[in-house]
């Protein structure tokens, strides 16, 4: 897991947005032809504003910076907001995505980031301070982050609940 530098983008209003970037990982894939090997990059990249705002991408070019540029457009596009209690989460949530399983619970202040991997850079990113998780099935980060992204996806306020509920 790698730190970037903060990259900017053009707001609804067009006010600007800054953004963390962070590289979660790069794969190196080979393609065998005549010649050889042709090698390839794929990178996994979060980011997000860090209050309630992150999105993930991928990207694959014959480079790494390209690859990650790639994946950095791919992700800033994929922004999706989530709802925050004070700096931890509403309530318990769940989510799947391949055979990647996590579990995140809101913890009182002081706990930190109680998480690895793909799943710690996307609570950071989003502006998570204050989170238990625990990763359950595979250990790849391409699906961790993804069912990080569905447990941040799934979570409601109690007003949110009320309002669906017409009460």
């Amino acid at each position: 897991m790698e730190q970037t530098a903060y990259g900017s983008s053009q707001g609804l209003a067009g006010a600007e947005k800054t953004f963390k970037e962070t590289v979660v990982t790069i794969n190196r894939v080979a393609k065998v032809v005549k010649g050889g090997k042709r090698f390839s990059f794929s990178a996994l990249v979060v980011v997000g504003d860090g209050s309630g705002t992150v999105g993930m991408g991928m990207g694959k070019a014959r480079e790494v910076q390209a690859a990650i540029q790639k994946a950095t457009f791919a992700a800033k596009r994929s922004l999706m907001t989530f709802p925050l209690s004070g700096d931890s989460i509403p309530h318990e949530v769940v989510a799947k995505s391949g055979a990647g399983l996590v579990w995140m619970k809101p913890a009182a202040p002081g706990t930190g980031v109680i998480a690895g991997g793909g799943v710690r850079a996307v609570l950071e990113a989003g502006g998570v301070k204050n989170i238990l998780t625990k990763s359950l099935g595979s250990s790849n980060p391409f699906n961790m982050v993804a069912a990080a992204i569905e447990c941040l996806k799934d979570l409601r306020t109690a007003a949110d609940v009320a309002k669906m509920r017409g009460k």
